[in-house]
């Protein structure tokens, strides 16, 4: 098996403006801030300008709806459609059907992902405008009072308050806090809003597959809850493909709850951050199990299954297999396997 082969599949699904589709699947082919966010990750710690491309197509959406950010930073949205909305049109462009779209944790994910950029040498900032769409959002997420915000989650589900939405944003704001201005104060309640919820996701799931982005890619927990969350996630959520995103969940569900392929590069890369290698490895041998040699690798399995749905490739379980495998290619593990 080629990991190359990751790369490949993830600019097949990367659009003319920068921006990269959920899946090829053409009923899943739509924008998602947060999967471009996760998708371009592994071109961080490289020369190509994939990233900063992607992010340039984040900020022009941005831009697009500069308006709905200018109410927002004063007066809080009360409807779904209110909110910045967390999918569009390959174009770009708000899709007008009812969407769970108050998603915190996608704008913190943009944020973060500004500041990492600038952090690895990447040229994120064009102009000033781009500057200004950051303050912006920085000042949308303090009028939500993010730290207390009902939200639909990185599942887009019912709403409440997310451990993994609130540590999403607190990840941005730090990340941004070089740029512009961000008060201390709304930093440190959405650490209180952790301390109080964790290892929680919320107040009706005790465990979340969500909960993995505090500790990969934002690092925003100590190692006490990190280890909390990894056990939880392990020892509730793991099945034979990789992991159910909660208990009960109806997604696919046909008898039982779906898998989710990316839940196994993800633990590893959670084991990895935590400097927890021979885990790392164990992870990253399950996820060179559920990986084809095309490296298509689908959302998830169907419940009750053995059989994958439709959206193959999805792109952010093909970007973060391919980042845990490619952290282990020094491994001993790496080279009797032959990959590279």
């Amino acid at each position: 098996m080629n990991i190359e082969k990751a790369l490949e599949v993830i600019e097949r699904m990367r659009l003319p403006n920068g921006a990269y589709t959920a899946s090829l699947s053409k009923d899943y082919d739509f924008v998602w801030i947060r999967d471009v966010c996760y998708t371009v990750l592994p071109y961080l710690h490289t020369s190509s300008d994939q990233y900063e491309k992607a992010y340039y197509a984040l900020f022009d959406l941005f831009k697009e709806y500069e308006w709905k950010l200018t109410i927002h930073t004063e007066k809080k949205p009360v409807y779904l459609y209110e909110y910045i909305h967390a999918r569009y049109s390959k174009e770009l462009k708000e899709i007008n059907q009812e969407w769970g779209h108050a998603q915190n944790d996608a704008v913190g994910v943009f944020l973060w992902g500004v500041g990492e950029g600038i952090k690895h040498g990447k040229k994120m900032i064009r102009n000033q405008e781009d500057l200004k769409i950051v303050q912006k959002l920085v000042d949308y997420l303090e009028c939500l009072e993010y730290w207390d915000s009902k939200d639909n989650g990185m599942w887009e589900e019912n709403m409440e308050v997310h451990a993994s939405s609130v540590g999403a944003c607190v990840a941005g704001l730090l990340s941004v806090k070089p740029l512009v201005n961000v008060k201390d104060e709304i930093i440190k309640h959405g650490q209180e809003t952790l301390r109080f919820l964790l290892p929680r996701e919320s107040q009706t799931k005790e465990t979340d597959l969500a909960l993995l982005s505090l500790i990969y890619p934002f690092m925003v927990v100590d190692h006490e809850n990190a280890q909390r969350i990894l056990d939880d996630v392990t020892g509730k959520l793991e099945r034979t493909y990789g992991c159910i995103r909660y208990k009960n969940d109806l997604y696919y569900n046909e008898g039982s709850e779906a898998e989710w392929c990316f839940g196994f590069p993800w633990l590893g890369l959670c084991y990895s951050n935590l400097g927890m290698h021979e885990k790392a490895k164990e992870y990253a041998e399950k996820t060179h199990k559920i990986v084809p040699d095309n490296w298509e690798i689908p959302e998830l399995f169907i419940g009750g299954s053995n059989v994958p749905n439709g959206n193959t490739p999805l792109a952010w379980a093909v970007s973060m297999s391919y980042l845990l495998l490619d952290r282990m290619k020094d491994s001993e593990w790496l080279k009797i396997t032959k990959l590279g």
